[in-house]
């Protein structure tokens, strides 16, 4: 007999379980500055065609970029009735593009973001230049005259060098009736001619207010109250993915113990370092490691930006922050790609971070 295809689908990146994606999702969590600048944009005489969203990961730039998607698709006439009487980017769940685009179908919208590798069984470290150039045929099929079609680059801070390259030359010379949203949590990190051709909009961290209020919204299970949603909301730092992955698993233990053994007020316990890198590394505890990936990056902006705004800093200091900062990164990069040992990431940087103390930083 033949053998039935698999119809499994493959997983996608940033996917957290019990929550909607942001293709799926018919509400937009604050923004609503932001919100009201696309569509003025959408509205006047001279729009870009290509627009970054920039700011911290998981506060919405992508449930906003596939809003203004729906919106743009399901309205084409920048300049008709309908497009000038709209008060937001809302669409009926109802809506036929609504569904086709949270389905992940619609035909006049291209998703690019890090694949899945089949082979491997993990998602591949970065945004491939195949991926973007993915553009090519999006863009050369035949469509309606007065159709748009949208392209979401989720996020532009996972190209390579050559990925960036083939983004540039399209946008170089883009199509007509093409819209560009660029996402990306550190736009000043982008290429500059990338950036020259964009219109960059930021989003700022979500308010504790607005964190709690998408909590309630999102998360599968009950939310807390009083001190442990407090302590999700402050170590969240504006970002509702973030406080969604805090929620599950050890995540608010994580971020306790880990503040713990970075203040420079405390002396250092060993046995409380490895007892966090257990917990951040055990097996199948996939929340754990993306709470510790969250939490560290947080800290470790902190004192970038501690270290910014002091004077009496030495250069060194703050290159010795970056360095720091780079190193993190490639660490846990590295312990997805390749596989490797998470609770010696944690260690690492415990012990790093611990030397680089305000009091010698």
């Amino acid at each position: 007999m033949p053998q039935k295809p698999d119809t499994k689908e493959a997983p996608e990146v940033d996917r957290l379980p019990g929550v909607p994606l942001p293709r799926e999702q018919d509400q937009l969590i604050g923004h609503t500055r932001v919100e009201q600048a696309l569509l003025d944009a959408y509205r006047s005489k001279r729009m870009h065609h290509a627009l970054i969203l920039g700011g911290p990961k998981g506060i919405g730039k992508a449930t906003l970029a596939f809003r203004f998607a729906r919106f743009v698709i399901a309205h084409p006439d920048r300049f008709g009735p309908q497009t000038a009487q709209a008060t937001d980017l809302g669409l009926s769940e109802s809506d036929p593009v609504a569904r086709q685009v949270a389905a992940g179908g619609h035909p006049n919208l291209l998703h690019l973001r890090r694949p899945w590798d089949e082979k491997a069984k993990r998602f591949k470290s970065d945004l491939p230049v195949d991926e973007v150039r993915r553009t090519v045929t999006f863009f050369g099929t035949t469509a309606s005259a007065s159709a748009w079609r949208v392209c979401i680059v989720d996020a532009a801070d996972d190209m390579n060098a050559s990925s960036a390259n083939a983004l540039l030359k399209i946008l170089e010379e883009p199509p007509a009736r093409c819209l560009f949203l660029v996402l990306s949590h550190a736009p000043g990190r982008l290429l500059p001619t990338i950036r020259s051709r964009c219109r960059r909009l930021d989003l700022a961290p979500l308010s504790d207010d607005e964190i709690a209020n998408g909590l309630k919204a999102l998360a599968s299970g009950t939310v807390p109250s009083g001190t442990d949603l407090s302590d999700i909301t402050r170590f969240a730092d504006g970002s509702l993915r973030s406080a969604l992955t805090l929620l599950a698993g050890d995540g608010l233990a994580i971020a306790k113990g880990f503040a713990a053994l970075v203040d420079p007020g405390r002396a250092t316990d060993l046995a409380a370092v490895h007892g966090l890198a257990d917990l951040v590394a055990a097996r199948g505890q996939s929340d754990n490691w993306a709470s510790f990936q969250h939490v560290a990056r947080a800290h470790l902006h902190l004192l970038l930006k501690s270290a910014a705004r002091a004077p009496d800093r030495a250069p060194r200091d703050l290159a010795a922050l970056s360095d720091l900062w780079d190193r993190t990164n490639r660490a846990i990069a590295d312990a997805d790609a390749l596989n490797l040992d998470r609770k010696q990431v944690v260690l690492d940087l415990v012990r790093d971070v611990t030397h680089l103390s305000p009091a010698r930083v």
